[in-house]
């Protein structure tokens, strides 16, 4: 899944992409560097990050969604918001995926517009907290069995109203209100969240997590952000979410050769 983000202040490439223009060539590359889905998001969720209205994040989806699909009609694409008038918006325009942080939580009627359309998906993230205060102190007695109760709670929650429960993915947060210690404990557990039975999801991608075993800016995290992948797939996640592309293609491809010669 590669990330496209079209908002002015992500913590990784905010702003580079904000021009429709832009955020189309970024598209084209992320697809020839072998992109399965694309993820297209208006809303910076980084830690501190301030709230936007629905119409602002329309106004900076919409566009170049639009566009999107009328070059690579057959990709599939994810949004990811967490406001029902977007995702509406998004499922219009051929969105297969909604990717939301809130897990349902922020938009009550986020629920309603997934279930009217049975045919699009919905990754439920976990957070702890929201993202302007996520990250200040969170505390956990046991990450793995706290995020897997919210996993149980959410998904509940997500079938009442109507949501198929084959639609769902679960995506544990990496960095969404956890310390570096907890993202460590949540990757080394990933198979634990295999229980629900559902696709996983993991964006670890460029994330300051990896700044604890290396001090590094985020363009610098590609290491990291590999040996983060590679511990995913160990563990059966389907889908890793990530700014390098091309990077993970050659990484898993070269892994997967050797892998066969090894029997």
């Amino acid at each position: 899944m590669g990330i496209l983000n079209v908002t002015d202040d992500s913590f990784s490439d905010g702003g580079r992409f904000a021009d429709p223009d832009k955020a189309l060539a970024q598209a084209a590359r992320l697809v020839e560097e072998g992109a399965d889905i694309l993820d297209i998001g208006g809303e910076s969720t980084r830690p501190g990050a301030k709230p936007i209205p629905a119409d602002a994040e329309l106004r900076r989806v919409i566009p170049v969604l639009a566009r999107i699909r009328e070059n690579w009609p057959e990709l599939a694409v994810s949004v990811d918001t967490r406001k029902s008038e977007v995702a509406a918006a998004a499922i219009e325009l051929g969105a297969g995926i909604i990717n939301d942080i809130s897990a349902l939580r922020h938009d009550p009627r986020m629920a309603e517009v997934l279930a009217a359309h049975p045919r699009v998906r919905l990754i439920l993230m976990h957070m702890l907290g929201q993202p302007e205060t996520m990250q200040e102190n969170p505390v956990y007695g046991d990450v793995l069995a706290e995020v897997n109760a919210f996993f149980t709670a959410r998904i509940d929650h997500a079938v009442t109203h109507g949501i198929a429960r084959e639609n769902i993915l679960l995506d544990p947060g990496i960095g969404f209100g956890k310390t570096a210690e907890h993202n460590f404990r949540l990757l080394a557990g990933l198979e634990a969240f295999r229980k629900h039975g559902l696709g996983l999801v993991l964006g670890a991608s460029r994330k300051r997590f990896i700044a604890a075993v290396d001090p590094s800016d985020a363009q610098q995290r590609i290491g990291g952000t590999l040996a983060a992948a590679a511990a995913a797939a160990w563990q059966g996640v389907e889908i890793v979410r990530v700014h390098d592309v091309k990077a993970h293609r050659q990484f898993f491809s070269v892994l997967q050769a050797i892998i066969k010669e090894a029997g």
